[in-house]
C-alpha cells in the first residue's frame, strides 16, 4: 500500500513538474501584429475590415439556419442583411463620432477624417440599434413577424461581435489598463496613451469580449433549445448577456470617450446598465403576455403573408 502511495506521489511530482516547464515555454504576453494592413496589389486588405467581414458573413449563416429551424425560409436573412448591414455600419460609425467628437472636430482635428473608417472606430450600441431597426423594416415589408427574427438572429450576433473585435487587435486600439498577467497585451508606443508610454503590456479587451460573446452565445442557444423562448426573449437574453460582460469589460478600459463621465462611470457603462435592465423587463413582460405562455410563436409571417411551399407552388400550376 505505501508502496502505492509513494508511486502515486511520484507520479504526481513528475506530472506537476512538466507542467511547470510547459508553463515555461508559454510567451509571457500576446504579441500585437507587426502591420493591419496587407498590399494585394493595388488593393489594400486591412485586418480590421476582414474581421468585420467575416463576422458578418458567420452572423448570416448561422441566423439563416437557426431562422429556417424556427419555421422561416432560407435566403431572407441573407436579403434582410443587404439593407440591414450597411445602415448598422453607418449607424455604429456615427455613435462612435457622436461620442468621441473631439477626436474629428476638435481644435486641430480634420473633420475628413470621420469618414474614414478602416482606421477603426464603430460604436456597436449604434450599429446594432440601426441595423435592427432597418431589419424590423425590411421584416415588415417582407410580411415577416419581427419578434420572432430578432429572436433567430440576436444569438447569431454575439458569434458576429466576437469575430468583429480582433479588428481592434489588428489596429491596436480600445485595450485596457495595463497588466503583468501572462496574456498582458504588447502594445507598440505609438499606440500607447501618452500617460502610459512607460507599460509595454494591457488588458486584451478585444479578447476578453471574444470569449465573452462565445461563451454567451452558448449559454442563449442553450436555453433557447432547453425552454423553446420566443416572444423576443431570445432578443432579450442576447442583450443580457452581452451588456453582462460589456459592462465589466468597459471598466478596464483607458481610451477616452469624449463625453463627461456620470457619477465616475463611462457613457457604455450606463449604456450596458440601462440595456441590461430593459432586457431584463422585457424578457419577463413578454413571458407573461396573455397566449405566449413562455413559448415561442406557431407562425413567424404575418396572416397571409407566408411564402408558399414547393408542394404548394406544384398544385398551383397549370396542368398539375
Amino acid at each position: 500500500m505505501s508502496g502505492l502511495l509513494v508511486a502515486g506521489l511520484d507520479l504526481a511530482q513528475s506530472a506537476v513538474l512538466d507542467l511547470a516547464q510547459s508553463a515555461a515555454l508559454l510567451p509571457a504576453s500576446i504579441p500585437s501584429p507587426s502591420q493591419g494592413t496587407w498590399e494585394l496589389g493595388p488593393v489594400p486588405l486591412r485586418g480590421y475590415a476582414f474581421s468585420i467581414i467575416l463576422g458578418v458573413v458567420l452572423t448570416i449563416w448561422i441566423a439563416d439556419r437557426r431562422w429556417v429551424a424556427r419555421g422561416g425560409t432560407s435566403g431572407e436573412i441573407g436579403d434582410l442583411a443587404v439593407l440591414a448591414v450597411p445602415l448598422g455600419l453607418v449607424g455604429g460609425r456615427l455613435y462612435h463620432v457622436l461620442t468621441d467628437w473631439q477626436l474629428y472636430f476638435g481644435e486641430g482635428q480634420d473633420p475628413v477624417t470621420a469618414l474614414y473608417v478602416w482606421r477603426g472606430g464603430l460604436g456597436i450600441w449604434g450599429a446594432i440599434a440601426v441595423g435592427a431597426l432597418a431589419t424590423a423594416w425590411g421584416a415588415r415589408r417582407r410580411g415577416i413577424k419581427v419578434l420572432p427574427l430578432l429572436d433567430a438572429l440576436a444569438p447569431a450576433v454575439l458569434v458576429g461581435q466576437a469575430v468583429g473585435r480582433w479588428g481592434n487587435w489588428f489596429n491596436q486600439e480600445l485595450f485596457g489598463r495595463p497588466t503583468d498577467l501572462p496574456w498582458g497585451l504588447e502594445i507598440d508606443p505609438a499606440y500607447r496613451p501618452s500617460a502610459y508610454l512607460d507599460e509595454t503590456t494591457f488588458h486584451p479587451t478585444f479578447l476578453y469580449e471574444c470569449l465573452w460573446s462565445l461563451a454567451a452565445f452558448a449559454v442563449v442557444v442553450w436555453l433557447d433549445r432547453r425552454l423553446r423562448l420566443g416572444h423576443g426573449r431570445v432578443a432579450a437574453l442576447y442583450v443580457m448577456a452581452y451588456t453582462l460582460g460589456r459592462g465589466w469589460i468597459e471598466t478596464l478600459r483607458i481610451d477616452d470617450v469624449q463625453m463627461d463621465d456620470v457619477l465616475g462611470l463611462r457613457l457604455n457603462v450606463w449604456t450596458s446598465v440601462l440595456l441590461f435592465c430593459a432586457a431584463a423587463a422585457w424578457f419577463v413582460l413578454a413571458g407573461r403576455r396573455s397566449g405566449a405562455g413562455g413559448g415561442r410563436e406557431e407562425e413567424v409571417y404575418l396572416p397571409g403573408r407566408a411564402p408558399l411551399r414547393d408542394d404548394e407552388q406544384l398544385q398551383d400550376e397549370p396542368g398539375r
